[in-house]
């Protein structure tokens, strides 16, 4: 049985930096006081779309403790714990366990992508899953991992009592179909992990999403959802079909500069991203501004 269902939306937050390239908590703790005023389910702290690759591990512990202290109290602490190695995987996974992460979302190992099979990432996910204080959910990314987790492999895993859910990155509908035929959507969560595929998914009946736009629109993204719920299929879709282009936009074109820069236009302070990363020309920022206006988020 699984520890808690997830439904709803949610989003790997950004992560704020100041020009110089720290870390600026107070930007976060003002993010999330606008995150609040929302009905989204819950915050991921250091997913992809929060530069968690650059951030070292006391950065880290600081902005799970900030999100744990400033979330409302009925959201959902997810954290990104992956790390190429077993024994460091769980060793982050419950260190951040210990200042309040109530789940933790876990990369598929990837450096040494020839050897990470299924028996390899099967057996990665069971050990930690075994040694983890807190519930695990598979983190399937292929765009950043190059590692596409087979529905065999979720099959068994998601015989495990404390790996919980999948978040399914990849956009890609047939193999959710699959992932679907593998799992007990009473016993497994799997949710859905970029805007694109959001109302396909409801409409396979997808209950949770995890998804970059959800940090610059969440409302909207919530309010497909419940258009959806209350029967109002066109008008989900319809709602759907107008962010399609932000999404687009803030995730496969412009990236993780593009979706602060989005999220700055919308009232955010979202700071600069941490080099290597670079910010965005002010002809990628005019794109933005006219992509936001041309679906109704800006005025």
């Amino acid at each position: 049985m699984s520890v808690f269902t997830i439904k709803g939306v949610i989003p790997p937050m950004i992560t704020p930096f100041r020009q110089d390239g720290s870390l600026d908590l107070a930007a976060h703790q003002a993010n999330l006081s606008r995150w609040n005023e929302t009905d989204l389910a819950g915050y991921l702290v250091l997913g992809s779309n929060s530069e968690a690759a650059y951030l070292n591990e006391e950065e880290k512990i600081a902005l799970v403790e900030t999100t744990v202290n400033y979330a409302d109290k009925d959201r959902l602490i997810m954290v990104g714990s992956g790390m190429e190695s077993t024994r460091e995987t769980i060793r982050l996974t419950n260190r951040l366990a210990k200042v309040g992460a109530q789940a933790a979302l876990v990369l598929t190992p990837n450096y040494y992508g020839d050897q990470m099979g299924e028996d390899a990432q099967v057996r990665f996910f069971t050990d930690l899953a075994d040694a983890s204080d807190i519930p695990i959910l598979i983190y399937n990314v292929t765009k950043f991992t190059h590692i596409n987790i087979s529905p065999k492999a979720v099959c068994q895993l998601a015989q495990h009592p404390n790996i919980i859910g999948m978040k399914d990155s990849s956009g890609n509908i047939p193999q959710l179909i699959s992932f679907q035929r593998m799992i007990d959507p009473e016993e497994f969560n799997l949710l859905v992990g970029t805007a694109s595929a959001w109302y396909p998914a409801l409409d396979l009946g997808i209950q949770g999403a995890i998804m970059a736009l959800a940090n610059c629109a969440p409302e909207a993204c919530i309010q497909i959802q419940n258009l959806f719920e209350q029967g109002d299929r066109a008008g989900a879709q319809a709602l759907y079909r107008k962010v399609f282009p932000v999404n687009h936009a803030v995730t496969a074109r412009y990236g993780v500069a593009g979706l602060k820069y989005a999220c700055l236009l919308l009232g955010y302070q979202p700071g600069h991203v941490r080099r290597p990363l670079l910010d965005l020309s002010e002809a990628d920022k005019t794109a933005i501004r006219h992509i936001l206006l041309e679906a109704g988020l800006l005025e």
